[in-house]
């Protein structure tokens, strides 16, 4: 399978530009170059940074250059310390992956499509000089498996207008059930040879999201172990009627393992290699919910199936936002934990 040069070990910086505040103080004290510099300290070569149509225009579509002005300070920070950069489109007016946002409208309207095109081309002209650098993320986590055929079409129509400003810069496509690995299969062959499948991967979700206060029905004082007994995980989720997310009964006894992931990501692995694309996992990780001891064990086991395939990846997140990486409760483990990033 082809290899996505220059993006095999990532983070996110979520929380910043998206999943945050939209205020000055937010957006300029959040994500600054020193925090740059420690990610490229961690030998890793790129970032994702997850962007949401709120910087770059308001709610009626009046343009703001503010999502520029960042993005144009990530990528001088970048160019000094040696990382290549994913600019992820996560929300668009019309859609979001979390239904909090309160955005709707986005795939049963075409005026709002035309819109996200729009907001693609001066993204695209701004940054698709620089293809060796810098990749494109058209959209953050699809949910529903009915809009397939239509996410298809907007694909098919987005990139030849990127590519009329950016012929040479990777673009990266999702599938459905929040860029699920089992959905990769029912993308439409990719448009060019510069085109990568993308995927995000939390299982198993019962540890990844423990007492997650955003998922329906979770309890919020639920702790669970990794890897754990793969008994306590059937019937907890069953327990707590989280069944429609897993049920881990096609999970052998022995549990979770590296050999798990593996199982999970073969198919679409087999899937890339028949279509001449790379694969990418552009989210992973564990909620802080979960002891730093048994996340570094998670990224252990992960990790080693991304390494076996040559998966390129990118970890939530650097800070906060639940999943934080550098934050003050992860310092005992980072050290070690970064090798496996």
């Amino acid at each position: 399978m082809k290899h996505l040069k220059g993006f095999m070990r990532g983070v996110n910086l979520g929380g910043w530009l998206s999943q945050g505040t939209y205020d000055r103080e937010h957006l300029d004290s959040f994500i600054g170059e020193r925090d740059i510099e420690t990610i490229s300290s961690w030998g890793l070569d790129h970032v994702r940074v997850p962007v949401d149509y709120n910087i770059f225009e308001t709610a009626e579509g009046e343009l703001k250059n503010d999502g520029f002005e960042y993005l144009d300070k990530t990528v001088e920070w970048c160019s000094k310390y040696g990382l290549n950069m994913i600019i992820d489109l996560h929300k668009t007016y019309g859609y979001s992956f979390e239904v909090a946002y309160n955005e709707s409208g986005f795939f049963e309207s075409e005026a709002l499509q035309e819109r996200f095109y729009k907001l693609w081309d001066r993204i695209s002209a701004a940054y698709g000089n620089k293809p060796e650098m810098i990749a494109f993320e058209l959209l953050n986590e699809v949910n529903d498996p009915s809009l397939s055929d239509t996410w298809n079409n907007i694909i098919r129509t987005a990139i030849p207008r990127i590519r009329k400003n950016a012929p040479d810069t990777i673009i990266l496509v999702g599938g459905y059930w929040n860029n699920s690995v089992d959905a990769l299969k029912d993308l439409e062959m990719p448009y060019d040879d510069k085109i990568a499948y993308n995927f995000h991967c939390y299982d198993p979700f019962l540890f990844t999201h423990q007492a997650a206060g955003w998922v329906k029905d979770m309890p919020k004082d639920l702790r669970v172990a990794y890897p754990g007994d793969i008994k306590f995980y059937r019937e907890t989720m069953k327990a707590i009627g989280l069944t429609y997310m897993q049920d881990y009964m096609d999970v052998s006894e022995k549990g979770f393992d590296a050999s798990y992931f593996e199982g999970r990501f073969v198919n679409a692995v087999k899937l890339c290699e028949e279509r001449g694309c790379p694969l990418y996992c552009g989210e992973y990780g564990a909620i802080d919910m979960a002891t730093p001891e048994d996340t570094l064990k998670w990224y252990k086991d992960i990790n080693s199936a991304f390494v076996k395939f040559g998966i390129g990846r990118s970890a939530w997140s650097y800070k906060c936002v639940d999943f934080g990486l550098s934050d003050e409760r992860m310092k005992d483990v980072l050290p070690e934990l970064v090798k496996y990033l």
